[in-house]
């Protein structure tokens, strides 16, 4: 089922996978300041309209991929005119203002960072346990990330319809300002022998979680102050990401309280 909405053709046959598709449609959408996931091209699209399209992405800091037309008919049928548009169920954040927020109320910071957390399940059980434990904003790539749509939404029991979620275009420099800022940067990881329990957490504290597969980038373990790990003791040699990131984020609650 279709429908206008604002002036934008909007798909709502699947809650979950809410999308506009056609140029001039993601065009109005992104002038409108309408929240935009990511814009998926048709690889081999090049025409003048489709560069503008990509500059005012660019501008509005919107990711883009070009994709084979294979990938577009899958998610319509319509003629989307080698462009479709995801878009996000929530508002993105400034995680200055955030920050800035905090020691202005006189709060130490506590910033979860998500490097690589593409499953959309584990994201919003994930921000679920963060907004119950009072972290103050998620940090997530641009790209290489879950999609926040319905499903994330619904999976963090509503919770993403108040944590705050900033977008970053780069980890790493993200990463650096928020050591500018006297955020100390803590990585959870099994490549070190130092338990959770021994890093402050009440101190202000940017933590950061690797995706399932390959754990934190090296770019990001690079500029980490410290490294700690969750202690085990069964045969299981590790937990999934969204449990995980649920244990370390209650040791900093504990601590702060």
């Amino acid at each position: 089922m279709e429908k206008r909405n604002s002036g934008f053709l909007i798909n709502k046959q699947e809650s979950q996978k809410d999308y506009i598709f056609g140029i001039r449609a993601v065009m109005e959408a992104l002038h409108a300041g309408q929240d935009i996931d990511k814009i998926l091209i048709l690889k081999e699209q090049k025409n003048e309209l489709t560069d503008e399209l990509i500059q005012l992405a660019k501008e509005h800091r919107v990711p883009v991929s070009r994709v084979p037309d294979g990938k577009l008919n899958r998610i319509t049928r319509k003629n989307h005119q080698g462009v479709v548009a995801y878009i996000s169920s929530i508002a993105y954040a400034s995680l200055d203002n955030v920050v800035d927020g905090c020691f202005s109320k006189g709060v130490s910071p506590l910033i979860l960072i998500l490097d690589r957390i593409t499953d959309v399940r584990n994201f919003g059980a994930i921000c679920r346990t963060a907004e119950v434990a009072g972290v103050h904003a998620v940090v997530i790539p641009e790209k290489g990330s879950a999609q926040i749509n319905s499903d994330a939404v619904k999976t963090s029991a509503g919770a993403l319809n108040f944590l705050p979620v900033c977008r970053s275009r780069n980890l790493y420099y993200t990463v650096k300002d928020l050591k500018k800022m006297g955020l100390n940067v803590v990585s959870v990881t099994e490549k070190t022998d130092r338990e959770m329990y021994q890093a402050d957490f009440s101190a202000p504290t940017a933590l950061v979680m690797g995706s399932e597969e390959d754990g934190i980038s090296q770019d990001l373990m690079s500029i980490s102050d410290e490294f700690v790990k969750i202690p085990m003791q069964g045969r299981v040699d590790s937990l999934n990401v969204s449990v995980a990131t649920g244990v370390v984020i209650y040791e900093a609650m504990r601590q702060r309280k």
